[in-house]
C-alpha cells in the first residue's frame, strides 16, 4: 500500500480513491475450456479453465460477483467486422472447409487462424464477456471487470490474424463509447496490438498505448512513429521493445508515459490487455518480467481509480499464464494469496515448485538505459502535442445501449439466467470433438519452444515444422544412391537448417522448391538399378516372379522334347527366341506333304517371330506359351 499510496500523491486529482474497495465482475463461460485449435497449435484455450480453477481455489469469488455472460449475437460482432467476414466464420467447419477455399484466402484463415470444430461459438463467448463486461461497467454495475477470454487484439474488420477471429477489445470499446467520451487502451502483450490501433487510428476518442517487441517478429507494426493520422494524429502511442526487458526496465517506463497519458488525455475508462507472453519464458515471447513485474502493471493501472475493464490475450506456456491471471485477479479484488497453489485437479501442471510464481531468468536484457530514456522522451512529447481534450458528439447517452435493456429488465434477465444456464448442454459427441488431444495439456509442452513457433503451418500449400526433418532424410537417401552409381552428390550449404523464429518461412519456401528435385533423382536411381537391360530410364515389362516362372516351363519343354530330338544339337536355354527360326527350316523342308493352308500359316509365323525379335527379351518371354504351342504343332508335322 506504501507504493500505490506514493503513486497517488504524484499524480494528485487523477487518482480517484484508488484505495478504496473496487466492485468486481468477473465473466467466465466453462465452456471455453472445451475449445480446440488444431492439434499442435500453441493457443490452448485451456489455460482459461486452469486459471478459473486457481482463483476458485484461493476463494477470490467471495470478493466479486461472477457472471456467465450472453454469447456474442452475428449483429453484435457486425458492430465492427463486415457482414461477410462474420457469415463465413459462423458457416465455415473443418467438415466443409474445402468448399471455402477462396473465402480462407480472403479473410487470412487456415494458418495461423485455422478452422476448427466450435469456431464461430468460441469467438462469441470471447467477444460476449468484454461486451457484457463494458456494459456493466457503462451502467455504473462494477468498477472493474474481468474476462480472461478476451483480449484478441490482432483480428481486423474483415480479416482473422495472429490467433484471433473476433476483436473482442474493439467491441468492448465501442460499447463504452456509448456513455464515455475517452477511453484508454492499455496493451502488455509482446506482440503489438495493430488490430485495436487500426481501428481507432483516425479517432481522438480512443487513445491506444502498446509496449511491445519491435523489429523482426509478428506482425511487424508498431513503430514509434505511428502516432495516428488525421484527427486522431498524436492519440496512438507505440514503445517498441527489445529482447529480454526485465521489471525493473518495465516499470521504469511503464508508470513515467501512463502517467503523462493520464495527465494529457484524463480518460473516462481504461481497458487493459494483459497478454501473458511477456511473461519470462514464454513460448512464442521473448521478454523477461516476473509474474509480479507483469502484475505491477495491473496495480498500477488500477490506482487510478477508473472504470477499467481487464481482459486477457496472448500466453502460450499454460501454467504460467493461469498463475500470472489467477494473481492477477487477486490484485484487483485486493486479496493477498499464498504462494503456496492451493491444490486442485490440475495441481500436476505446476511441477516441480507448486508455487503462485513465475520467476525472471537470466535472459540478457537487450534494452539499455539510454535507449529506454530515449523512447520515453520522445512519447512523452507526442503526448503534449494531443491539445485540448477531445470533445464528444452532441448527443452523450446513446439509444440504445447495449442490448437495449433497462435496469430492471437486466435484473430479470440475470435470475433467469442463473436458472436455466444450469440446463444448457450439448451432446457428448460434439464435446468429444472439440475437446483437444489430452498430451496437449500436458506441463512439457512448453519445453519444446522451436517445435511450436512452427507449429501454425498447417495447411496444404505450407509445411509443418516437422517437415524440414523429412525432407533432409529424403536428399540423404538420394544422394547415397547417385554415389552408388558413380555420380558425385555435391553439398548444398542450404541442407544445412538453422531453424529459428525468423527464418522458418524462407526456409519452408526453399524447401518445397528443392522436392521436386529430390523426387526426381531417386526415381532415376530406381530406375537404373532395376532396369534388366540396361537401359537408363526404361522399366520391364514382366515382374521378376513371372520371369523365373517362365524359365522353369521352358526347361519343363526342353527336357520333355530332348528325347525325340535326338541327334539334334541341343538349342541354348539362353536364347529361346531361336528356336522357333530352328523349327521353321524342318516345317521348310517338308512343305510337300502339307496342304496349301500350312504355307501361310508358316508366313505368319515369320511375321510374327520377326516383330517378337525387335522386342526386349522380357517382353517376348511373356508370349513363351504361345510359341511353345506352335513348336508342338511343327514337330508334329515334321514327323
Amino acid at each position: 500500500m506504501g507504493e500505490e499510496e506514493t503513486n497517488m500523491a504524484q499524480l494528485g486529482s487523477v487518482a480517484l480513491n484508488g484505495s478504496s474497495p473496487k466492485k468486481v465482475a468477473y465473466f467466465y463461460d466453462s465452456d471455453i475450456g472445451n475449445y480446440a485449435y488444431v492439434t499442435g497449435h500453441p493457443m490452448k484455450p485451456h489455460r482459461i479453465r486452469l486459471a478459473h480453477s486457481l482463483i476458485m481455489q484461493y476463494n477470490l469469488y467471495q470478493k466479486m460477483e461472477i457472471y456467465r455472460a450472453k454469447p456474442a449475437t452475428r449483429g453484435e460482432m457486425t458492430q465492427f467486422h463486415t457482414d461477410d467476414y462474420i457469415d463465413f466464420l459462423q458457416k465455415v467447419t473443418p467438415d466443409n472447409m474445402d468448399s471455402y477455399m477462396r473465402e480462407q484466402g480472403k479473410y487470412n484463415v487456415g494458418d495461423d487462424c485455422p478452422v476448427f470444430d466450435g469456431l464461430f461459438e468460441f469467438c462469441g463467448i470471447s467477444a460476449g464477456g468484454s461486451m457484457e463486461g463494458a456494459a456493466r461497467l457503462n451502467r455504473q454495475k462494477c468498477d472493474i471487470a474481468v474476462n480472461w477470454a478476451g483480449g484478441l487484439h490482432h483480428a481486423k474488420k474483415c480479416e482473422a490474424s495472429g490467433f484471433c477471429y473476433v476483436n473482442d477489445i474493439v467491441l468492448g470499446i465501442l460499447e463504452l463509447l456509448r456513455f464515455m467520451k475517452r477511453v484508454l487502451y492499455i496493451d502488455i502483450d509482446v506482440h503489438h496490438g495493430d488490430g485495436v490501433e487500426e481501428a481507432f487510428y483516425t479517432t481522438d476518442r480512443v487513445m491506444t498505448v502498446s509496449f511491445h517487441k519491435y523489429g523482426e517478429y509478428f506482425p511487424g507494426t508498431g513503430e514509434l512513429r505511428d502516432i495516428g493520422i488525421g484527427q486522431g494524429k498524436h492519440y496512438s502511442v507505440n514503445y517498441p521493445l527489445r529482447d529480454g526487458i526485465t521489471d525493473e526496465s518495465y516499470k521504469s517506463i511503464f508508470e513515467p508515459v501512463i502517467e503523462n497519458v493520464m495527465k494529457y488525455y484524463q480518460p473516462e475508462a481504461v481497458v487493459l490487455q494483459c497478454g501473458g507472453d511477456s511473461l519470462s519464458g514464454d513460448r512464442l515471447g521473448c521478454f523477461n518480467l516476473s509474474m509480479d513485474g507483469h502484475a505491477n502493471c495491473v496495480s498500477y493501472v488500477k490506482s487510478f481509480g477508473l472504470p477499467t475493464l481487464v481482459l486477457g490475450g496472448g500466453g502460450y506456456t499454460m501454467r504460467n499464464v493461469a498463475r500470472t491471471w489467477a494473481y492477477e485477479t487477486g490484485v484487483l479484488v485486493g486479496q493477498d494469496m499464498s504462494r503456496t497453489l492451493p491444490y486442485n485437479e490440475y495441481y500436476e501442471y505446476y511441477a516441480p515448485d507448486f508455487e503462485l510464481n513465475v520467476r525472471s531468468s537470466n535472459m540478457e536484457n537487450s534494452n539499455s538505459r539510454e535507449y529506454l530514456e530515449k523512447i520515453t522522451a520522445a512519447v512523452i512529447d507526442n503526448l503534449r502535442n494531443t491539445g485540448p481534450v477531445p470533445s464528444v458528439q452532441m448527443q452523450d447517452v446513446p439509444r440504445k445501449p447495449f442490448g437495449g435493456m433497462t435496469d430492471e429488465e437486466e435484473a430479470e434477465l440475470d435470475d433467469l439466467d442463473e436458472d436455466e444456464n444450469k440446463d444448457v448442454r450439448m451432446t457428448e459427441h460434439r464435446w468429444d470433438k472439440q475437446v483437444e488431444n489430452g498430451a496437449e495439456f500436458e506441463p512439457s509442452d512448453d519445453d519444446e519452444i522451436a517445435r511450436a513457433n512452427g507449429a501454425t503451418r498447417q495447411s496444404s500449400n505450407k509445411r509443418t515444422f516437422t517437415d524440414f526433418g523429412k525432407d533432409t532424410e529424403e536428399e540423404d537417401a538420394a544422394n547415397s544412391v547417385e554415389a552408388a552409381d558413380g555420380k558425385a552428390a555435391e553439398a548444398n550449404p542450404e541442407d544445412s537448417h538453422d531453424v529459428n523464429d525468423d527464418t522458418i518461412e524462407d526456409i519452408g519456401a526453399t524447401e518445397q522448391e528443392k522436392e521436386p528435385a529430390a523426387e526426381t533423382s531417386v526415381e532415376k536411381a530406381d530406375n537404373d538399378k532395376t532396369d534388366g537391360d540396361g537401359d537408363v530410364g526404361m522399366t520391364d515389362s514382366a515382374p521378376a516372379e513371372e520371369e523365373a516362372k517362365i524359365k522353369e516351363e521352358e526347361l519343363e519343354t526342353e527336357n520333355a522334347s530332348a528325347p525325340e530330338a535326338a541327334g539334334t544339337a541341343t538349342a541354348e536355354p539362353e536364347k529361346p527366341a531361336e528356336e522357333p527360326n530352328a523349327k521353321q527350316d524342318e516345317t521348310n523342308a517338308s512343305k510337300d506333304t502339307e496342304k496349301p493352308a500350312g504355307d501361310e500359316e508358316s508366313k505368319a509365323e515369320k511375321a510374327e517371330t520377326a516383330d517378337k525379335e525387335e522386342q526386349p527379351a522380357d517382353a517376348m518371354d511373356v508370349d513363351g506359351d504361345k510359341e511353345r504351342e506352335g513348336e508342338a504343332k511343327v514337330t508334329e508335322a515334321a514327323s
